[in-house]
């Protein structure tokens, strides 16, 4: 019928290697390396990403306190209303 998705293209030269999973380590220095590499990224972008996010964070809570006080009525307006 046709070609399977496998033997589309024929590739010459090419060595591949693989390594059977039941050989692989699932985690491999998880706790020795990978935690500490973790902090160290974190801590690393942190002080880009924290003050514009504080900042907004900031600016959108004071839009939202401003937007709630004009919606209120002011009472002086109404004071000598019978």
């Amino acid at each position: 019928m046709g070609r399977h998705f496998g033997d589309l293209a024929k590739v010459r030269h090419v060595i591949t290697y693989s390594l059977s999973p039941f050989e692989q380590r699932a985690f491999p220095s998880y706790f020795s390396k990978g935690l500490p590499n973790v902090w160290r990224r974190f801590t690393g972008s942190f002080f880009k990403v924290a003050p514009p996010m504080v900042l907004m964070y900031l600016t959108y809570s004071w839009g939202n306190s401003v937007h709630e006080q004009s919606k209120k009525k002011n009472p002086d307006d109404y004071a000598n209303d019978e």
